[in-house]
């Protein structure tokens, strides 16, 4: 099988959301992008928003306190908003990578394989049938002279000797008070839940929620969003093999990759469309291939879109591809197009509209910069 990327392109903004919005809920919209990065929680609200027909703000806080999604580290280490089902099936492949095992894990975070399990059976003690904020977790631990030289690190907002925890199902974010976060169990947040799967379940299902958002993609590209390339390349060719007749090898332009054979037609008879959109700061559409794909965002232009400290630049996206960023200050939105982006007036302007409406913005005025 054989397609362009305007095909694949114009394929992922309609099954992301992006090109036909969805009337779809909260939890339904986070479903289909297997989680929205949620570091920043007003840049996750914007995701979800610039997807929906309807908008009010705070959806995405109030699913999260409702226990309908569910906060916590994972893809990359990093937070994200996540359906309990997308949480019971990523996490364990996050965690069968068993990173805080290896030695330059323990030589940055100071704490042994047998410290961690120690601390994962602290605070799936602690966390069992309450929500306690950062500082009172950690003063609960720290009654306990076993974790008294870690109690720097577990103070830290970083939060990395939490994540190998929230990887194995012990700990996940609580509704936060006011400006501080907090923790609770997953069991104790969501009314089913029913547990991480074990890896070798998990992995078709994550597998195919990646490529019926992001595919075609390869086998490396899925551990790249998913762990950072931290599993063994064997074991993440053996879930794709595995899947066999489930998934299709696309020919892109001479790259080959997989879709879901369930999708394969769709994508083959999918038609490119000229369009702009614009997309918010650390927004899936990127996260999803990485921003190392050059196919999406040409080499000589990743810089302006991922930036110092981890930032993800808001994005123009330019059928399909990324052509630009975008900044706003107060009711104006200057777009920052790369060299060569088509980006007609017309199109731009209902972009901003859309933009202001997600925003919950009466009007936005757009500057090219």
């Amino acid at each position: 099988m054989r397609v362009g990327w305007d095909q694949v392109f114009a394929w992922r903004l309609r099954r992301q959301y992006v090109s036909e919005p969805a009337t779809s809920s909260v939890p339904e919209i986070v479903g289909r992008l297997c989680g929205v990065q949620a570091q920043v929680t007003s840049s996750a609200e914007t995701a979800v928003a610039l997807r929906g027909r309807t908008h009010e703000p705070g959806a995405l806080t109030r699913e999260l306190a409702a226990g309908t999604l569910v906060k916590t580290w994972s893809m990359r280490g990093t937070l994200h908003a996540l359906t309990p089902a997308a949480a019971s099936a990523l996490l364990p492949l996050i965690a069968s990578a068993r990173t805080w095992e290896k030695p330059v894990w323990q030589r940055n975070f100071g704490a042994t394989p047998a410290e961690v399990i120690a601390l994962t059976e602290a605070v799936s003690t602690h966390l069992a049938d309450t929500v306690l904020t950062r500082e009172e977790l950690v003063d609960a631990l720290l009654t306990d002279k076993a974790f008294h030289r870690m109690g720097e690190q577990l103070r830290s907002g970083w939060g990395a000797l939490l994540k190998p925890l929230a990887w194995q199902g012990a700990l996940c974010h609580g509704p936060a008070r006011g400006n501080r976060a907090t923790f609770t169990s997953p069991a104790h947040l969501v009314a089913e839940w029913r547990g991480l799967l074990d890896p070798d379940a998990a992995a078709p299902l994550s597998i195919n929620a990646y490529l019926d958002a992001y595919g075609p993609a390869t086998p490396e590209s899925f551990d790249g969003w998913l762990s950072r390339n931290s599993l063994r390349k064997t074991t993440v060719r053996r879930w794709f093999a595995d899947l066999g007749d489930a998934l299709t090898e696309v020919d892109i332009d001479g790259r080959s990759a997989y879709i879901t054979t369930e999708h394969a037609d769709e994508l083959a008879a999918t038609k490119a469309k000229r369009s702009v959109h614009l997309l918010g700061a650390f927004d899936q559409y990127v996260l999803g291939p990485g921003t190392s794909d050059t196919a999406l965002l040409p080499a000589a232009h990743r810089a302006k879109v991922s930036r110092a400290a981890g930032w993800i630049a808001p994005l123009v996206l330019v059928d399909g591809r990324i052509g630009g960023t975008w900044e706003i200050e107060d009711t104006r939105v200057t777009v920052s197009p790369f060299d060569g982006a088509k980006i007609t007036a017309k199109r731009l302007d209902i972009a901003v509209a859309r933009l202001a409406t997600a925003l919950g913005l009466d009007k936005l005025t757009v500057r090219i910069g």
